[in-house]
């Protein structure tokens, strides 16, 4: 793998600490803010409606300029979002550092998904695509854990000032190690548009959101979970976190292997297992070892068809790939969205703590309905384009 993929994966790292560190964080921050706990939980919603309506409008407002360029403006503005966190001496301006760093997330894994793909051989995107990944995949595991221990150790605020020069070797990295594209002479905001005027475009959209929003309706559930229905104490759920963040590196690197072999096929077996899986989970939840090797095997399975996913919009998106691909960001966040909310609703209605896992299955049977609605009309469309 080129070297440069390196330096996009310590980003990844970087950007996926910063999401998600705040939520361990949240009493300390609420205390010091003088907030409440749900009102502090919405610097990590904020972040969220951030990624997904920032990432389109953000990369479309860059299609002219030459990535590498595009990379570090991005990177600039992680870095100034997580130094106003930091500092931030009010709620305010915490969520204000909060929403500017998101701006960079959606939009770096959009144009820096189209970056790791050229810097290989067509037959080596998903696997690029997937080393890139690997960034946001081992700040789950290690990022997020480290950042909430430095932030109760010595202050949470001290969390984002390592993220913040986490972000400068970032910089550093991508300056030194990401050869400089050229921006696509053909390059233009009505040229990636028309990206969307493709069906296929839509329906793999469609098959992010649903399959990986119906990983996350289970996933946002599983302390609780863990808890009062497998019966573990609420100090082993950070270890069994840590077994789906494992499981989740594991499946992300295989996962990027079958996309380049077998896109289609790979994805639709991907996410047929993943949805007898979160059945299968409604049941072991209940029995503490089944509970924690479905949950492992969910995160391989789950986060083996991410390079695919991503892939799939790329291909479908052709030449006019790099707002499509931002977009796609945008579908797996609100996929996570809608699935955590609809695994709420059925909790609330009194279904019990396990139902967001048939939940989660049902959006996942949907994604692939409509990844195998999209490869049926695909192929139909092949057969007419041969001539005769």
């Amino acid at each position: 793998m080129p070297l440069a993929l390196l330096a996009l994966a310590i980003s990844a790292f970087g950007i996926g600490t910063t999401e998600f560190a705040v939520a361990g964080l949240l009493p300390d921050v609420a205390a010091d803010l003088g907030v409440d706990i749900p009102t502090a939980g919405l610097l990590v919603t904020g972040y969220a409606l951030a990624v997904a309506i920032g990432a389109p409008l953000l990369t479309a407002a860059v299609v002219r300029v030459p990535r590498k360029t595009v990379l570090l403006g991005l990177l600039g503005l992680f870095v100034l979002g997580n130094l106003l966190t930091a500092i931030g001496s009010s709620y305010g301006l915490v969520m204000t550092g909060r929403v500017v760093s998101a701006l960079c997330h959606g939009a770096f894994f959009g144009v820096g998904a189209v970056v790791a793909a050229g810097l290989v051989p067509p037959n080596r995107r998903a696997a690029a695509i997937a080393f890139m990944v690997t960034g946001l995949t081992v700040a789950n595991v290690v990022g997020v854990p480290l950042g909430t221990a430095v932030g109760h150790a010595f202050g949470w605020r001290t969390t984002f000032w390592v993220i913040t020069g986490l972000g400068v070797v970032s910089v550093l990295g991508v300056v030194a190690l990401v050869p400089r594209q050229p921006a696509d002479p053909g390059a233009s905001l009505r040229a990636e548009l028309s990206a969307f005027a493709r069906p296929q475009v839509w329906l793999a959209l469609a098959t992010t959101a649903l399959g990986f929003g119906g990983l996350f309706a289970a996933f946002t559930y599983v302390a609780p979970m863990m808890i009062d229905v497998a019966g573990f104490p609420p100090g082993a759920v950070t270890g069994i976190v840590l077994v789906f963040g494992a499981g989740a590196v594991v499946g992300n690197l295989l996962g990027a292997k079958a996309a380049d072999r077998a896109l289609t096929a790979s994805l639709l077996v991907l996410l047929a297992l993943l949805a007898v899986l979160l059945l299968l989970f409604t049941v072991t939840a209940a029995v503490p070892v089944l509970a924690v090797l479905t949950l492992a095997v969910i995160g391989v399975v789950g986060f083996a068809a991410v390079p695919g996913l991503q892939a799939r919009v790329l291909d479908a998106a052709g030449s006019a790939g790099t707002l499509a691909s931002a977009a796609n960001i945008s579908a797996f966040n609100a996929g996570n969205a809608v699935g955590a909310w609809l695994g709420g609703l059925t909790i609330g209605a009194g279904l019990g703590l396990t139902s967001p896992n048939w939940v989660g299955a049902l959006m996942v049977a949907a994604g692939f309905v409509v990844a195998l609605t999209a490869a049926v009309a695909g192929r139909r469309t092949s057969l007419q384009e041969v001539p005769a």
